[in-house]
């Protein structure tokens, strides 16, 4: 991603951490006092492991953000992935203290990571392409995301974990890619932050050359608009999807709807059996009725 603001009125900011910090708690009471004095809105999560964080705001403020951050020594390196914002992508700001920055639940989970010295080697955006374009190597893309996320966009010829509906699943859908263990293996995520530990998890469990996509998909994605990455890159906020150069005759759609398989990206949650779901289900069946939104 660049390191110069968008040239739009918004920017969203997405960035994390894996560092030891030594008091969330008032790390937190920090970061939203920042925050608020800079009306940004979205995520922040902090704990004794690092942060991980998605933010917009006027993009003159958010890069005020990035120059505050930078002058504390144990953030001064993180790469802050910029993109452009609309002003409405999160209602609210959330400052909270978890247990992970990301949800695991993995046995074993605080033994694998970056700050513990076990996760993929990361291969960067124009290393995987040249991998893509350039190279006879065999490997396997491993996306590393939830199922629906990849209904609108993923890597063509990547491998996607069926039944995939948390993160904390992987430790029982291990068997769908247990034929990987001794390939070269490349995790993708959306901005990297899952695949710190989940490929971490992967070595843990007798992998044998695992690396990871530095700082993601939407870093590759922005350097490579409408190549290898099909369709749109899922995001958790108001916006739902996000493209590069997205009105150009390279790009593709490729969500389908749930129900009749027609072409869409239009995301809702419904109710199905049942069981509360979220997926791509076209404005015809929903008018139908053949879903009805929660």
């Amino acid at each position: 991603m660049p390191k110069k603001p968008v040239n739009t009125p918004y920017q969203i900011l997405l960035f994390y951490i894996y560092d030891t910090l030594e008091n969330p708690t008032e790390l937190m009471k920090w970061q939203r006092t920042l925050c608020e004095r800079l009306g940004l809105k979205g995520r922040v999560l902090i704990s004794a492991e690092g942060m991980n964080a998605t933010l917009e705001g006027e993009t003159e403020k958010t890069e005020e953000y990035v120059k505050e951050m930078c002058k504390r020594p144990q953030f001064a390196n993180i790469d802050f992935k910029r993109s452009e914002g609309t002003g409405t992508a999160f209602p609210k700001l959330q400052v909270k203290v978890k247990e992970e920055i990301v949800t695991t639940r993995f046995p074993g989970k605080d033994e694998v990571g970056p700050h513990k010295g076990v996760t993929g080697k990361y291969l960067s955006a124009e290393q995987l392409h040249d991998w893509i374009h350039n190279s006879d190597k065999e490997f396997y893309i491993v996306d590393m995301r939830n199922d629906y996320e990849y209904e609108s966009g993923h890597f063509a010829g990547s491998v996607l974990l069926k039944d995939f509906k948390t993160f904390r699943d992987l430790p029982n859908l291990m068997d769908q890619i247990d034929h990987l263990r001794h390939k070269t293996v490349v995790t993708v995520c959306t901005g990297g932050v899952r695949c710190e530990k989940a490929s971490g998890f992967l070595i843990k469990h007798g992998f044998t050359d695992v690396y990871q996509l530095h700082n993601g998909i939407v870093t590759y994605m922005e350097a490579y608009p409408n190549e290898d990455f099909l369709g749109k890159l899922y995001v958790f906020d108001e916006r739902v999807v996000m493209g590069f150069n997205i009105d150009s005759a390279d790009h593709v759609v490729i969500g389908k709807c749930r129900k009749c398989g027609k072409t869409s990206e239009n995301y809702i949650d419904y109710v199905e059996d049942g069981h509360r779901k979220h997926g791509i289900v076209c404005e015809e069946c929903i008018t139908k009725g053949l879903a009805i939104p929660d």
